[in-house]
């Protein structure tokens, strides 16, 4: 007689090749409606689950995680980040948790320079023109953006993906600048001429472009506050492909809809799926660039993020430590 498989419960509905080999090698629990689970579902799921495959959606505090039952051992997190788990409380717990670090660099990047692009030249708008039948024809002073090359950039968070994108906007012609908490290594910083800055407060009083790709913890949580947000100058745009959490969204808002900005391109935000509706009425005007979360929404990557996930939950109940193991942070 075989061994007893481990009940896998899916919080959200997967790509069908991940949820096909979960099938195989585990008792998995299926969400083919792909409602987003209520508390209630939630906590019978920890109660039955061996292991729990979260995403980005489903909140696991500390709360939720007492009522666990005492199988649960194993929260494979769908996920780069893992601030939607309280990591600390499943540790004393005794439940091991996993994420999906480094597949989805690419695809946030790719996200990160298309925002950049759409913001400083105008493409929602313009993309809204010919389906309005309001284009006359060309003219030379219509719908004028900005130039990014010769631009400066400054990335907030130079890990995997500010990286990738510095990469990608050291291509473009734009001049590097990044806040990180460590300096990277000389060699990243002479292949892209960057410079880097200790004091985020001076490299966003310099900037013409912030992209946010630090992630959020709560040291990073309105890092870019209403007092930082105030450096930026007239002209300058905000991207943010991280998480919604990292700016002050109302201090954001107000200064788009008193011309301190030039733009902003947001792909994530504090509240969502809520929106704030300063920034719908801003969006509507042309003044933000509004996309729902989509930064890693490609085939490939979420099929690869399935993948880590089945990793990460068949190493561990081989009896090894998984290659993605989350620990909490130090305080």
């Amino acid at each position: 007689m075989g061994k007893k498989k481990p009940l896998v419960v899916l919080t959200r509905k997967l790509p069908d090749v991940v949820e096909t080999r979960m099938c195989e090698l585990f008792d998995a629990r299926l969400n083919l409606d792909d409602d987003p689970l209520t508390q209630a579902e939630l906590i019978e799921s920890v109660h039955v689950a061996d292991v729990l495959v979260p995403t980005v959606t489903d909140r696991i505090d500390a709360t939720l995680i007492e009522q666990a039952g005492p199988q649960l051992k194993l929260i494979a997190n769908f996920g780069n980040g893992v601030d939607n788990i309280d990591v600390p409380a499943a540790t004393k717990r005794g439940i091991t948790v996993t994420n999906t670090p480094g597949v989805l660099t690419q695809d946030t990047a790719d996200m990160t320079m298309a925002l950049i692009l759409a913001v400083a030249r105008r493409l929602v708008e313009g993309a809204k023109v010919i389906p309005d039948g309001t284009w006359s024809g060309w003219s030379p002073t219509w719908m004028l953006g900005a130039r990014i090359t010769g631009k400066r950039l400054g990335i907030i968070g130079m890990g995997r993906i500010g990286q990738a994108v510095a990469r990608r906007a050291f291509a473009f012609g734009l001049q590097i600048h990044y806040h990180n908490r460590r300096r990277v290594a000389a060699s990243i910083e002479e292949g892209l001429e960057a410079t880097y800055w200790e004091s985020l407060d001076q490299m966003l009083a310099r900037m013409d472009i912030v992209s946010v790709n630090c992630p959020h913890t709560p040291a990073t949580y309105h890092l870019l506050s209403a007092r930082r947000l105030k450096y930026l100058r007239p002209h300058a745009i905000v991207v943010n492909t991280a998480r919604g959490e990292i700016i002050d969204e109302d201090a954001l808002a107000e200064m788009l809809e008193n011309g301190e900005l030039a733009g902003a391109g947001l792909d994530v935000f504090e509240h969502e799926p809520a929106i704030s509706p300063k920034l719908v009425k801003l969006a509507a005007a042309g003044k933000v660039t509004l996309l729902p979360h989509m930064g890693s929404a490609t085939r490939e990557g979420r099929i690869d993020m399935g993948e880590k996930v089945i990793v990460n939950i068949k190493t561990f109940m081989d009896g090894h430590r998984p290659p993605d193991r989350v620990l909490p942070s130090a305080p």
